[in-house]
């Protein structure tokens, strides 16, 4: 769905490259592709001569990264963010990669994730004397490893690595080597890819198809991974007991062309469709998906019961990130600007509705009531998650519990609430096995915190009050 209208966005996206020519050139190209998950800001720290120099700001990566801006950038490694905020809120200062200069050099740091612990962490760091330039929990890192000893700068990092908590993708750049460090449960996805002789490292391989590398494999939980210019070297900090990748990186986060731990988004996604026509019989003429995530959805649905699948929505791709909102009643139908219901296919139809969640239920229900605006005799909504009741710890943004609809009301009292003939979420089971992923705890496994409470890792009290209060 349109993220910047339900409340349910992504934290950011990481991209890193070691040993090319134009490597802040190819890192730009990267960010680009990984927009979808972060839009308020984005930033490149280069290698060049021995050293490091940030490009960043708030906005869109072509808003960011102008002409004049990119041919000062001549680097052989960088590294590159795109941010959506959620802990530590926005403004320039928190847009990442973060760069520090110390006396010993400089470090740059790009993550992906949310810290569980990083209010403890930074209490303990203040009292000792650290001084924070920034809101971000990213910045937590850096300080445990300046704090580390006169140990070698990977074994402060892996040291500083097993006190955090919580989900994070790490790409750590100096001048002479660049780290890559997955948390215990491998939260979010991080993948390496090979570009000639230059290694590249990305959220998503979608990432690594745009920049026409080949993808080599996925970075293990609890491995950190060194890449410099004598190659490739890879050891573990810590032992994963549980996998859990983040489940709503298959129903929405991930473009539908990545590949996450060897399963096709978009393919999940279909399936996710195929395992809502199981669990619910429906009498309709016409299926449509809303976009984006959910039209694989759709398309898997109607394959499955046999109905026609149809453009029912359309999304007008020219509204940008931002736009002109004159008067609270437009700000209302704000959701008109980004989407259209087509009359021509939905007029007199009996209509399933596909989405891929609902957080407040205020979109759902302008949606519903477009397609009834637009001549629907009636609209069926099809969930493909189960109902998002829980908050999330590890990055993103679901809100505080009393905006989540689903916390408070049944699944009829939400479908009277959004104006819906009917609605039907998919089941945890259906999810599970849509999605081809187990809870072996191994080889698979997968967080499904925010819609069964269940959390991978310890949640402290002052995390949880912090997301009931906001």
């Amino acid at each position: 769905m349109l993220a910047e209208l339900k409340g349910l966005n992504e934290e950011c996206g990481v991209f890193g490259i070691w040993g090319h020519e134009d490597a802040a050139q190819i890192t730009y190209y990267g960010l680009h592709s990984l927009q979808h998950r972060g839009q308020e800001g984005a930033g490149i720290v280069e290698m060049n001569d021995d050293q490091l120099t940030c490009v960043k700001g708030e906005g869109l990566v072509t808003e960011v990264f102008t002409t004049e801006k990119m041919k000062n950038l001549s680097g052989r490694a960088a590294i590159g963010h795109v941010r959506y905020a959620t802990a530590g809120g926005g403004g320039y200062e928190n847009v990442q990669p973060l760069l520090f200069n110390f006396q010993s050099g400089a470090m740059a740091l790009a993550h992906n994730g949310n810290l569980v612990n990083a209010n403890q962490l930074k209490s303990q760091l203040e009292a000792q004397g650290s001084i924070f330039q920034t809101s971000s929990d990213t910045e937590v890192l850096a300080h445990l490893i300046r704090r580390g000893g006169f140990a070698t700068h990977k074994n402060r990092l892996k040291n500083a690595l097993s006190m955090l908590k919580g989900a994070y993708a790490f790409l750590i750049m100096t001048e002479t080597e660049m780290m890559v460090a997955l948390d215990p449960h491998g939260l979010r996805p991080l993948s390496i890819g090979k570009l000639g002789d230059a290694y590249v490292v990305a959220s998503e391989t979608c990432a690594l198809d745009i920049v026409g590398a080949k993808f080599v494999r996925d970075v293990e939980p609890g491995e950190l991974v060194v890449i410099n210019d004598d190659g490739i070297t890879s050891e573990y900090f810590s032992m994963s007991s549980q996998r859990a990748m983040c489940t709503m990186e298959y129903i929405y986060f991930a473009r539908p062309d990545s590949n996450i731990e060897g399963i096709n988004v978009h393919t999940a996604r279909k399936n996710l469709g195929k395992q809502l026509a199981k669990e619910v019989t429906i009498e309709a003429d016409v299926v449509t998906g809303v976009p984006d995530s959910s039209i694989s959805v759709a398309i898997g649905y109607a394959e499955a019961t046999g109905m026609p699948y149809e453009l029912g929505l359309i999304k007008n791709r020219y509204v940008g990130r931002t736009f002109i909102q004159p008067s609270q009643s437009l700000r209302e139908q704000g959701v008109k600007m980004k989407l259209s219901a087509v009359r021509g296919v939905v007029e007199g139809k009996r209509v399933v509705m596909v989405d891929d969640s609902i957080v407040r239920g205020t979109t759902s229900k302008r949606i519903v009531t477009m397609l009834k605006e637009a001549g629907a005799k009636e609209v069926h909504v099809l969930i493909s998650s189960p109902p998002i009741k829980n908050p999330c710890f590890y990055g993103i943004d679901t809100s505080t519990t009393s905006e989540l609809i689903a916390s408070e009301n049944s699944v009829e009292e939400i479908r009277q609430l959004i104006g819906a003939d009917s609605l039907t979420f998919l089941s945890v089971e259906g999810t599970v096995e849509g999605i081809g992923r187990s809870f072996d705890g191994k080889t698979h496994g997968a967080c499904m915190a925010c819609f069964t409470g269940n959390y991978p890792t310890e949640i402290y009290e002052e995390t949880r009050e912090g997301y009931l209060k906001c």
